[in-house]
């Protein structure tokens, strides 16, 4: 099963992205696994939030393809923990089917990306900066990695 990881603007905190990189080495050993990194809008200022996620979910509805299995990582999402993760990431694998995680921008997602979503994922009920988002959510795909092969990074 191939994973892609669309995120919209560059993970700009140097340090966050050090983590992100050494996660997204780590998932590639368990299975195929990119990520996309959509370029932020230019000249946000003139245009409404409702425009900027219209924007945003055009470029980011471009990078879907038709039989993907579309996941957002959205606020409102069913929350798992780690270990339910890692069965719903098996039962992904599973069918096949690519899998895409999207991270948004700062107002979410356009309807139009919620209608093409499959599922809705929230990493916590508490709010966390995109930056961040990105950083817990690869540590949590690999934590879920290793659940699957029985490797000791995870502990009950």
């Amino acid at each position: 099963m191939k994973t892609l990881l669309i995120l919209v603007g560059k993970t700009t905190n140097k340090h966050i992205s050090a983590c992100i990189d050494d996660y997204v080495e780590r998932i590639s050993h368990y299975m195929p696994f990119e990520m996309t990194t959509l370029p932020e809008l230019k000249n946000t200022k003139s245009l409404s939030e409702e425009q900027q996620k219209e924007q945003e979910g055009e470029m980011i509805l471009k990078q879907i393809q038709a039989t993907d299995s579309v996941v957002l990582l959205d606020e409102r999402g069913q929350e798992l923990r780690s270990v339910e993760m890692a069965r719903w990431l098996q039962r992904k694998q599973a069918s096949g089917r690519r899998v895409v995680f999207v991270i948004g921008g700062p107002y979410g997602f356009s309807s139009a990306v919620y209608s093409r979503a499959n599922e809705q994922l929230s990493l916590s009920k508490m709010t966390f900066s995109h930056q961040m988002v990105r950083m817990i959510f690869t540590e949590q795909l690999y934590r879920a990695c290793t659940i699957i092969k029985g490797e000791p990074y995870h502990h009950e």
